[in-house]
């Protein structure tokens, strides 16, 4: 006879459909309830309605927070750009490669120093950051939507305390 959740849940072990002992989840413990879990499908829905809304279904939401920040700053060097997006150096180096096959970016080596390369956007990359900044805003109100206005400032007040 299986074991209702509650009983798997209070043991140490459980049976597998196919008769071997398993591990049971600790009392109490609901992965849905996680913070890892709720902020991973927060993601995951802030992504899919950024695809959605942000207007060119070929930037993700890491190309574009590159875009922006050269944008915002002119040429930086991949690795200050890096820093600036939170982005590891590996992420960065295939933002980088992407946005330059697409020829949104250009890119020249320090002169002092070999290993270090230098980021600008092209002309074309500045027409399309100038285009979808224009839909960043609607990303923020459609993830936000179901929140009312004091949940969403709270909540985003509350992120930034914890990056």
């Amino acid at each position: 006879m299986p074991k209702s959740k509650a009983t798997a849940a209070e043991s140490e072990t459980a049976a597998a459909p196919n008769g071997e002992a398993i591990l049971a989840v600790p009392t109490g413990y609901v992965l849905e309830e996680q913070v890892g879990h709720l902020i991973r499908r927060a993601h995951q829905r802030a992504t899919a309605i950024f695809i959605g809304t942000i207007g060119d279904a070929q930037v993700t939401p890491t190309q574009y927070a590159a875009l922006v920040k050269l944008y915002e700053a002119g040429e930086l060097s991949q690795n200050h750009l890096g820093r600036l997006t939170a982005m590891d150096p590996a992420t960065i180096q295939g933002v980088i490669r992407r946005l330059a096959t697409r020829k949104l970016i250009a890119h020249r080596p320090d002169k002092s120093d070999k290993r270090r390369r230098y980021l600008s956007l092209t002309p074309q990359g500045r027409a399309l950051v100038e285009g979808l900044v224009q839909n960043g805003p609607k990303v923020t109100q459609l993830t936000l939507g179901p929140l009312s206005a004091a949940e969403q400032q709270q909540l985003l007040g509350l992120l930034k305390r914890i990056t």
